[in-house]
Protein backbone atom coordinates (compact mmCIF):
# COMPACT_ATOMS: atom_id res chain seq x y z
CA UNK A 1 0.00 0.00 0.00
CA UNK A 2 0.97 3.56 -0.92
CA UNK A 3 0.51 4.79 2.08
CA UNK A 4 2.46 7.46 1.92
CA UNK A 5 2.30 8.81 -1.95
CA UNK A 6 2.69 12.30 -2.41
CA UNK A 7 4.64 13.14 0.82
CA UNK A 8 8.14 13.98 1.03
CA UNK A 9 10.49 12.70 4.19
CA UNK A 10 13.99 13.67 5.24
CA UNK A 11 16.00 10.77 6.97
CA UNK A 12 19.43 11.71 8.56
CA UNK A 13 21.67 9.57 9.18
CA UNK A 14 20.19 7.48 6.75
CA UNK A 15 23.25 6.05 4.86
CA UNK A 16 23.23 2.90 6.34
CA UNK A 17 21.99 0.76 9.23
CA UNK A 18 18.77 1.54 10.73
CA UNK A 19 18.56 4.43 8.82
CA UNK A 20 18.87 3.13 5.70
CA UNK A 21 16.08 0.55 6.57
CA UNK A 22 13.84 3.98 7.18
CA UNK A 23 14.32 5.64 4.06
CA UNK A 24 13.59 2.20 2.14
CA UNK A 25 10.59 1.38 3.59
CA UNK A 26 9.04 5.04 3.51
CA UNK A 27 10.25 5.51 -0.07
CA UNK A 28 8.79 1.82 -0.52
CA UNK A 29 5.25 3.27 0.93
CA UNK A 30 5.29 5.87 -2.18
CA UNK A 31 7.10 8.91 0.07
CA UNK A 32 9.78 10.98 -2.16
CA UNK A 33 12.58 10.49 0.36
CA UNK A 34 15.77 12.53 1.12
CA UNK A 35 18.70 10.69 2.85
CA UNK A 36 21.17 12.85 4.78
CA UNK A 37 24.18 12.38 6.15
CA UNK A 38 27.90 12.54 6.80
CA UNK A 39 28.73 9.57 5.34
CA UNK A 40 28.66 10.85 1.58
CA UNK A 41 29.50 7.45 -0.37
CA UNK A 42 27.93 5.18 1.37
CA UNK A 43 24.63 7.71 1.30
CA UNK A 44 25.15 7.83 -2.18
CA UNK A 45 24.91 4.06 -2.91
CA UNK A 46 21.71 3.46 -0.77
CA UNK A 47 19.93 6.35 -2.78
CA UNK A 48 21.13 4.63 -5.57
CA UNK A 49 19.48 1.39 -4.45
CA UNK A 50 16.52 3.26 -2.88
CA UNK A 51 13.92 4.02 -5.66
CA UNK A 52 12.24 7.29 -4.84
CA UNK A 53 15.23 9.02 -2.61
CA UNK A 54 18.05 11.06 -3.38
CA UNK A 55 21.12 11.95 -1.34
CA UNK A 56 22.35 15.20 0.46
CA UNK A 57 25.26 15.38 2.94
CA UNK A 58 24.29 16.74 6.44
CA UNK A 59 25.65 17.39 9.50
CA UNK A 60 23.06 17.37 12.23
CA UNK A 61 25.00 19.38 14.14
CA UNK A 62 25.57 22.78 11.99
CA UNK A 63 22.45 24.83 12.07
CA UNK A 64 24.14 26.06 8.53
CA UNK A 65 23.99 22.74 6.76
CA UNK A 66 20.55 22.45 8.40
CA UNK A 67 19.23 25.59 6.72
CA UNK A 68 21.00 24.81 3.37
CA UNK A 69 19.82 21.07 3.00
CA UNK A 70 16.35 22.76 3.27
CA UNK A 71 16.42 25.75 1.24
CA UNK A 72 18.21 23.59 -1.59
CA UNK A 73 17.18 20.06 -1.35
CA UNK A 74 13.61 20.46 0.24
CA UNK A 75 12.06 23.40 -1.07
CA UNK A 76 12.31 22.95 -4.45
CA UNK A 77 10.07 19.83 -3.82
CA UNK A 78 7.56 21.39 -2.41
CA UNK A 79 6.58 19.97 0.93
CA UNK A 80 8.47 18.36 3.73
CA UNK A 81 5.88 15.91 5.61
CA UNK A 82 8.40 13.44 7.77
CA UNK A 83 11.35 14.34 9.64
CA UNK A 84 12.84 11.33 10.68
CA UNK A 85 15.95 12.33 13.52
CA UNK A 86 17.85 9.16 13.42
CA UNK A 87 21.51 10.25 12.94
CA UNK A 88 23.62 9.32 16.20
CA UNK A 89 26.75 8.79 17.19
CA UNK A 90 27.89 6.22 20.09
CA UNK A 91 30.84 7.16 22.62
CA UNK A 92 31.46 4.41 26.02
CA UNK A 93 33.04 5.51 28.87
CA UNK A 94 32.70 6.04 32.60
CA UNK A 95 31.92 9.77 34.05
CA UNK A 96 35.60 9.83 35.23
CA UNK A 97 37.12 8.42 31.86
CA UNK A 98 34.89 10.87 29.34
CA UNK A 99 36.17 13.97 28.50
CA UNK A 100 34.62 17.12 28.16
CA UNK A 101 35.33 17.19 24.79
CA UNK A 102 33.94 13.48 23.89
CA UNK A 103 30.53 14.66 26.20
CA UNK A 104 30.27 17.62 23.86
CA UNK A 105 30.46 15.79 20.77
CA UNK A 106 28.03 13.39 21.59
CA UNK A 107 25.55 15.70 22.68
CA UNK A 108 26.11 18.17 19.75
CA UNK A 109 24.93 15.35 17.39
CA UNK A 110 22.68 13.39 19.23
CA UNK A 111 20.32 16.11 21.28
CA UNK A 112 21.56 19.66 19.14
CA UNK A 113 21.09 17.63 15.86
CA UNK A 114 17.54 16.55 16.89
CA UNK A 115 16.53 20.34 18.36
CA UNK A 116 18.00 21.73 15.20
CA UNK A 117 16.12 19.11 13.01
CA UNK A 118 13.09 20.13 14.32
CA UNK A 119 13.87 23.82 14.75
CA UNK A 120 14.74 23.73 11.38
CA UNK A 121 11.57 21.80 9.46
CA UNK A 122 9.16 23.96 11.25
CA UNK A 123 8.40 26.29 8.84
CA UNK A 124 8.40 23.85 6.18
CA UNK A 125 5.38 21.75 8.08
CA UNK A 126 3.67 24.84 9.76
CA UNK A 127 1.29 25.30 6.79
CA UNK A 128 0.19 21.18 6.20
CA UNK A 129 1.18 19.28 9.17
CA UNK A 130 3.58 16.31 9.27
CA UNK A 131 5.10 13.81 11.51
CA UNK A 132 8.37 14.01 13.36
CA UNK A 133 9.85 10.92 15.00
CA UNK A 134 13.17 11.40 17.16
CA UNK A 135 15.22 8.52 17.55
CA UNK A 136 16.15 7.37 21.20
CA UNK A 137 16.79 4.54 22.91
CA UNK A 138 16.03 2.30 25.75
CA UNK A 139 19.21 3.74 27.23
CA UNK A 140 16.90 6.98 27.97
CA UNK A 141 14.61 4.18 30.49
CA UNK A 142 17.08 3.52 33.34
CA UNK A 143 21.04 4.19 34.07
CA UNK A 144 23.51 2.48 32.52
CA UNK A 145 27.31 2.33 33.50
CA UNK A 146 29.68 3.40 30.66
CA UNK A 147 27.05 5.30 29.13
CA UNK A 148 27.29 8.46 30.75
CA UNK A 149 27.55 10.80 27.38
CA UNK A 150 24.81 8.49 25.01
CA UNK A 151 22.37 7.86 27.39
CA UNK A 152 22.26 10.91 28.90
CA UNK A 153 22.07 12.41 25.48
CA UNK A 154 19.07 9.58 24.56
CA UNK A 155 17.26 10.89 27.84
CA UNK A 156 17.25 14.76 26.67
CA UNK A 157 15.96 13.55 23.49
CA UNK A 158 12.71 12.38 25.58
CA UNK A 159 12.45 15.73 27.28
CA UNK A 160 13.07 17.46 23.74
CA UNK A 161 10.25 15.43 22.03
CA UNK A 162 7.39 16.04 24.43
CA UNK A 163 8.18 19.91 24.85
CA UNK A 164 7.84 19.52 20.60
CA UNK A 165 4.75 17.63 20.94
CA UNK A 166 3.12 20.21 23.02
CA UNK A 167 4.70 23.35 20.66
CA UNK A 168 4.15 21.85 17.38
CA UNK A 169 0.41 20.45 18.11
CA UNK A 170 -1.43 23.80 17.03
CA UNK A 171 0.53 23.10 13.41
CA UNK A 172 -1.18 19.39 13.24
CA UNK A 173 2.49 18.56 13.21
CA UNK A 174 2.38 15.25 15.21
CA UNK A 175 6.17 14.64 17.15
CA UNK A 176 6.52 11.17 18.86
CA UNK A 177 10.13 8.78 19.52
CA UNK A 178 11.05 5.41 19.54
CA UNK A 179 13.15 3.61 21.68
CA UNK A 180 15.44 0.77 20.36
CA UNK A 181 16.79 -1.68 22.29
CA UNK A 182 19.41 -3.52 20.88
CA UNK A 183 20.06 -3.51 17.35
CA UNK A 184 22.31 -4.82 15.16
CA UNK A 185 23.70 -1.94 12.54
CA UNK A 186 27.16 -1.25 11.68
CA UNK A 187 27.33 1.57 14.69
CA UNK A 188 27.03 -1.04 17.52
CA UNK A 189 28.54 -4.05 15.45
CA UNK A 190 31.45 -1.68 16.00
CA UNK A 191 31.50 -1.62 19.35
CA UNK A 192 30.21 -4.96 20.56
CA UNK A 193 31.08 -7.40 17.70
CA UNK A 194 28.81 -9.74 16.12
CA UNK A 195 29.11 -12.53 18.49
CA UNK A 196 28.44 -10.55 21.50
CA UNK A 197 25.25 -9.22 19.79
CA UNK A 198 24.07 -12.87 19.24
CA UNK A 199 24.90 -13.80 22.68
CA UNK A 200 22.91 -10.60 23.79
CA UNK A 201 20.07 -11.23 21.38
CA UNK A 202 19.79 -15.18 22.27
CA UNK A 203 18.89 -14.05 26.03
CA UNK A 204 16.31 -11.63 25.13
CA UNK A 205 12.63 -12.67 25.64
CA UNK A 206 12.29 -12.55 21.91
CA UNK A 207 14.97 -14.94 21.22
CA UNK A 208 17.16 -12.48 19.03
CA UNK A 209 18.65 -8.78 18.53
CA UNK A 210 16.78 -6.13 16.21
CA UNK A 211 17.32 -5.77 12.98
CA UNK A 212 16.89 -2.33 11.58
CA UNK A 213 13.75 -2.85 9.58
CA UNK A 214 11.97 -3.88 13.28
CA UNK A 215 12.60 0.26 13.75
CA UNK A 216 12.10 0.99 10.39
CA UNK A 217 8.34 -0.50 10.64
CA UNK A 218 7.65 1.40 13.58
CA UNK A 219 8.92 4.80 11.77
CA UNK A 220 6.52 3.65 8.97
CA UNK A 221 3.66 3.57 11.71
CA UNK A 222 4.30 7.04 12.95
CA UNK A 223 5.24 8.71 9.42
CA UNK A 224 1.23 7.40 7.95
CA UNK A 225 -2.69 8.55 8.90
CA UNK A 226 -1.89 5.36 11.32
CA UNK A 227 -1.33 6.91 13.86
CA UNK A 228 -2.85 10.10 13.96
CA UNK A 229 -3.34 10.17 17.40
CA UNK A 230 0.06 9.84 18.60
CA UNK A 231 1.62 13.13 19.78
CA UNK A 232 4.51 13.04 22.91
CA UNK A 233 4.26 9.02 22.59
CA UNK A 234 7.21 6.78 22.96
CA UNK A 235 7.68 3.37 21.68
CA UNK A 236 9.49 0.89 23.05
CA UNK A 237 10.95 -1.58 20.29
CA UNK A 238 13.16 -3.71 22.20
CA UNK A 239 12.25 -7.31 22.14
CA UNK A 240 11.07 -6.92 25.07
CA UNK A 241 13.99 -6.75 27.52
CA UNK A 242 13.01 -3.70 29.29
CA UNK A 243 9.64 -5.89 30.06
CA UNK A 244 11.46 -7.32 33.15
CA UNK A 245 12.94 -3.83 34.45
Amino acid sequence: MKQLEGRVALVTGGARGQGAAEAALLAAAGARVVIADVLDQEGRWTAEAVPGSTYAHLDVSSETEWKLILQSVIAPLGRLDILVNNAAIAQFGTIEDTSLQEFQKVHSVNVAGVFLGMKSALPYMKEHGGSIINIASIAALCGRRTLAAYGSSKWAIRGLTKTAALEFAPYKIRVNAILPGLIDTPMIRDVYGHERISTRGAAMPVGRAGVPDDIAKVVLFLASDLSTFCNGAEFVADGGEMAGM
